[in-house]
């Protein structure tokens, strides 16, 4: 005779009180753009100004769909961008941005809120500035953020990695960060820190997995809460909402 589990052994009497499972991650550090908002065209149609304004030889025809196949360091050899020019580039972008309006992925409003009710807290690390992460969020969203640390520097995050997850209190063992590019996942890794790449954002699902083996793999945003909400239901309403 199969052995029952201990669980099957010992059923639950009325009026028990039944503490639900862990989240196996207390705090998830999201990337920003292409991660939590929709940007990549946004950022391919200001190419042409920026190689006016900073004087960048773009490389013509620019493949964009090839480019994102390619990791941070290799778009910057292909778009001829020296670095001593990015911190230029970078106050000027974030500016730009800080008065667009730059729209969310579908469903995302849904999974913080969903991550923040099971008490997942929510940080962001972003290169991007923080008052053009606070402006697409909204407020309501941006309340659900328990950390921001934007206009990080575009190959220095696993520095602030550590350093959130060291503010919040949180084991890394208990740390995800969660991103699209390829130097997001690297930078995990420097810090000793789990990793989710997401497939809608810069860089190719295909580049990320040959780039990032051990990464957690997220095809849609609903993929988020159901991996770090256990046994809820949360991922049913997630995918529910995002569909309407």
């Amino acid at each position: 005779m199969t052995p029952r589990t201990a669980e099957a052994a010992r059923p639950i009497r009325s009026g028990t009180t039944v503490t639900p499972p862990e989240p196996p991650f207390a705090l998830a550090i999201f990337d920003f753009d292409g991660t939590l908002a929709d940007t990549l065209p946004w950022f391919f149609a200001q190419l042409d100004d920026l190689a006016g304004r900073f004087a960048i030889a773009l490389p013509r025809p620019l493949d964009l769909d090839a480019m994102r196949g390619l990791s941070a360091r290799e778009i910057m050899a292909l778009l001829r961008i020296p670095a001593w020019k990015l911190p230029s580039i970078a106050r000027h972008v974030h500016a730009r941005a800080a008065r667009s309006e730059i729209a969310l992925f579908a469903g995302v409003r849904e999974m913080l809120a969903a991550l923040h009710d099971a008490g997942v807290a929510v940080a962001v690390v972003s290169s991007n500035g923080e008052a053009a992460v606070r402006r697409a969020l909204g407020a309501e969203e941006a309340a659900r953020v328990s950390q921001f640390a934007c206009g990080a520097k575009l190959f220095g995050k696993a520095r602030v990695f550590r350093a959130v997850a060291r503010r919040a209190g949180v084991a890394p063992a208990r740390v995800i960060c969660i991103g699209d590019e390829i130097r997001d996942g690297e930078a995990a890794r420097e810090a000793g820190l789990a990793f989710g790449a997401v497939a809608w954002g810069y860089n190719t699902p295909e580049a990320l997995a040959r780039a990032l083996p051990e990464a957690h793999r997220f095809e849609e945003v609903a993929d988020i809460a159901a991996a770090l909400i256990p046994d809820c239901g949360v991922d049913e309403r997630i995918t529910r909402i995002a569909g309407m």
